[in-house]
């Protein structure tokens, strides 16, 4: 039986290819989610999945990775603004239960990977909020956490700190014993999600790991606008913008 009255607001963001629209998919036990390179999204702001496994309901925002070519300046700047949108929506509707951090194991790594983490973690919920990463790509490993091990270091160099990890593979429709990984990962995925959103503990800074954050009403950003207290609107918007810009950024 679904536990109405326990649905979780979990955010997923990541660089464009890390495969969130798959890890959605892997979360769900079936194709909710648009997974084609070839089709391209035709909103700037964000897609919500509602899903349930384990007896629990959740809501899964899927945010648009804000690296993507197309974009230009002021796409970037105004999927900055939308995902900080959605940040406030979320806290009007009661918070922030989960941040999950998609990163594609296997490539080099980018200032992009770290430029998303401070952007959500710690511009937009000021590192109140549990977050998590789900590291992709590793359907060749014949131990898929070597992911982790052999990227850690890097993470922390960083100053990527998360609350949790899962190596998987996301790539459905594979045989073998890949197939086998993939019905791992989904395991894997729900475990940490769980773990972190209902399961009560306290994690290695002393916060208890489930409890939904109300970022919005204790942060203030830019000329002062606390995030979650009405719609950015006017000049506040640019003023914001180009604040998160330059801290981001450079």
């Amino acid at each position: 039986m679904i536990d109405g009255m326990s649905t979780k607001n979990i955010v997923l963001f990541g660089e464009a290819g890390a495969g969130k629209s798959s890890v959605v998919n892997l979360m769900a036990g079936e194709e909710v989610a648009i997974t084609s390179p070839d089709m391209q999204r035709c909103t700037m702001t964000w897609t919500e999945y509602p899903i349930a496994f384990g007896g629990y309901e959740y809501k899964v925002f899927d945010t648009i990775g804000l690296e993507e070519p197309q974009l230009g300046i002021d796409g970037y700047l105004d999927g900055i603004a939308n995902a900080r949108n959605l940040i406030t929506e979320l806290n009007n509707e009661g918070g922030i239960d989960l941040l999950l951090f998609c990163v594609r194991a296997g490539g080099k790594f980018t200032a992009n990977v770290q430029k998303n983490y401070r952007l959500f973690y710690e511009e937009f919920c000021k590192k109140k909020v549990q977050i998590v990463l789900v590291l992709t790509g590793l359907e060749g490993e014949q131990n898929m956490e070597d992911g982790w091990i052999r990227n850690k270091d890097t993470f922390a160099k960083y100053g990527i700190l998360v609350d949790g990890h899962a190596c998987i593979t996301a790539a459905n429709k594979l045989d073998g014993r890949r197939q086998e990984l993939y019905q791992l990962s989904r395991q894997l995925v729900r475990n940490l999600v769980r773990e972190h959103t209902h399961d009560r503990v306290t994690d290695k800074r002393g916060a208890t790991v489930g409890r939904r954050a109300m970022v919005g009403r204790e942060a203030t950003v830019g000329r002062g606008a606390t995030v979650g207290r009405g719609a950015m609107v006017g000049s506040g918007v640019t003023d914001e913008r180009g604040g998160w810009f330059r801290r981001i950024c450079f």
